[in-house]
């Protein structure tokens, strides 16, 4: 199932690599978010951004925002710079 970010957590590099603290994350809609976030911030000593933004949101994916792609996902740095570049274009952002 993909995370708020959009990735599904099998095909995560963070995940892969032994990086993420969790056993795979969830949607910002899944009542077991606030959970996951605060187990991440916890083993990471910073928050997901993109997880804590997408619960305030009250979105499940980042894409399903109006505000996709934004500032958050330039900080987190799980897109390139380049894709997300792309997608403001596509979305006719500026």
């Amino acid at each position: 199932m993909p995370s708020a970010c959009g990735l599904a957590c099998e095909v995560c590099g963070l995940r892969e690599k032994g990086f993420c603290p969790m056993d795979g994350c969830v949607p910002g809609t899944d009542p077991k978010a606030p959970e996951k976030a605060e187990k991440f911030k916890a083993a990471m000593g910073q928050p997901c951004l993109i997880l804590e933004c997408a619960i305030k949101n009250k979105v499940d994916h980042c894409s399903r925002c109006g505000e996709f792609p934004c500032e958050v996902h330039y900080k987190q740095e799980i897109y390139s710079k380049k894709l997300l570049d792309i997608i403001k274009g596509i979305v006719g952002k500026k």
